[in-house]
């Protein structure tokens, strides 16, 4: 399992379908429904939380504050910054477990040794986007939510990287490859993150495991023949890294060569020493 190397960020302790986390000086809890354990919750901090997101038996749920919080604050990862709030269901702006994945694509950036072109889809606040143009490529920056753009933009800019080569760009995610293959862009790599369900503008039913290999084969013939990575990733049960590992493979090898690998990504937890699993992610690497 690949584990993500915060000092910002910590997973402090996990019990009885609760995260306690610090997330720069706050510290909040948050539900998450794998945490089937009853551990003690010896440490202190479980009962000196600035909040806690508890859920509704109807749906949802909403954040309980207990000592007053910043509107916003700030989380740092290597050179990037962001800024954190907690929203509606649970999240604050970033997935921490995602680090891995930033490492990666900026890895393969830094060694590419010329000019990169990234796609980042369902590109939620940024940070993959931030890593990408930190490590010196030029980013096209897809999501269908306003409000997760403008919060990106405003990552870049607490980042320094403003001023970077990136769009910004409020879409539909398959909308936009579709025209990009009639538009004849290319790119040398791709960060996928799709939800696992949605509704589309017209009422239409999205559920990943039904629609990612056809997301995944429209975006084929706008990878550049010397294509450098893919980056798969999800948060569907349904969906295991050796899946979406296969997936890759059977569509990007066959045509592009390289290689393929899969794998949980997961959050160090302090208390015990051991890592929960918080999503799948599959890669392909060019050669």
């Amino acid at each position: 399992m690949r584990e993500a190397q915060w000092k910002d960020y910590e997973l402090i302790d996990c019990s009885e379908g609760e995260r306690l986390e610090r997330w720069g000086d706050i510290i909040l809890i948050r539900p998450d429904p794998q945490i089937i354990w009853k551990t003690p919750r010896q440490n202190p901090l479980w009962k000196k939380a600035h909040a806690r997101y508890l859920r509704s038996a109807t749906g949802g749920g909403a954040w309980q504050y207990y000592q007053k919080l910043p509107e916003q604050w700030k989380l740092h990862y290597r050179e990037l910054t962001f800024g954190i709030k907690p929203m509606g269901f649970k999240h604050t702006g970033v997935f921490p477990e995602q680090a891995v994945n930033w490492d990666f694509a900026a890895q393969m950036i830094r060694e590419a040794g010329r000019p990169l072109k990234i796609l980042n889809l369902f590109a939620y606040t940024g940070a993959a986007t931030l890593a990408c143009l930190q490590a010196g490529a030029s980013v096209t920056h897809v999501d269908a939510s306003k409000g997760m753009v403008q919060w990106a933009k405003e990552n870049a800019a607490l980042s320094g990287l403003a001023d970077r080569p990136v769009r910004w760009l409020v879409d539909d995610c398959l909308k936009f490859v579709q025209r990009e293959q009639r538009r004849g862009n290319r790119y040398d790599g791709m960060i996928m993150d799709p939800p696992s369900y949605g509704r589309g503008p017209g009422g239409e039913v999205w559920k990943l495991e039904e629609q990612l290999f056809s997301l995944v084969e429209q975006c084929l013939p706008i990878l550049s023949e010397d294509a450098r990575f893919f980056i798969l990733n999800s948060y569907t049960t349904g969906l295991s890294p050796s899946v979406m590992e296969y997936l890759l493979g059977v569509m990007l090898c066959p045509r592009f060569g390289g290689s393929v690998s899969g794998d949980e990504i997961g959050l160090h937890v302090s208390e015990s020493g051991l890592t929960l699993p918080c999503g799948s992610t599959a890669v392909w690497k060019g050669q």
